[in-house]
């Protein structure tokens, strides 16, 4: 089933994750938060940046993209040539591409995105996942 969402909330959206992704990096929580935390928080945002640039795919489709993305990402980190390994250590491409293969990483992206997922069906659509 194809839905249109608001841009406008998924860029606030997007803002929120993108807030308290920061906010988990501070040193006012425990060590797990830093570890766990932030990558859920990386794939939320991914599942929204998908959902608000195609807006009307289905969630199903958004869930997909956006663990497609995130994994194929986590995977490519088993790749160490000299010219990706030097983006990976600038800012923007230390945050998006990472530095080591976790198998915890694909977990906690899968949370990331069973969040974006249940936000989605429950508080912006009013719906539950069995209708």
């Amino acid at each position: 089933m194809n839905i249109k969402r608001n841009r406008t909330i998924y860029l606030i959206l997007i803002i929120i994750v993108v807030l308290l992704g920061l906010v988990s990096r501070t040193d006012h929580f425990p060590r797990w938060v830093h570890l766990y935390v932030g990558d859920i928080l990386w794939a939320l945002m991914i599942f929204f940046i998908i959902g608000l640039i195609f807006k009307e795919k289905s969630t199903l489709w958004i869930m997909i993209s956006a663990i497609s993305f995130t994994f194929f990402i986590e995977f490519s980190q088993l790749y160490q040539a000299t010219w990706i390994n030097n983006i990976r250590h600038t800012t923007l491409g230390g945050l998006v591409l990472g530095f080591g293969f976790l198998w915890s990483d694909l977990f906690s992206y899968s949370i990331g995105i069973l969040i974006g997922s249940l936000i989605e069906a429950i508080i912006l659509h009013k719906r539950s996942f069995i209708k």
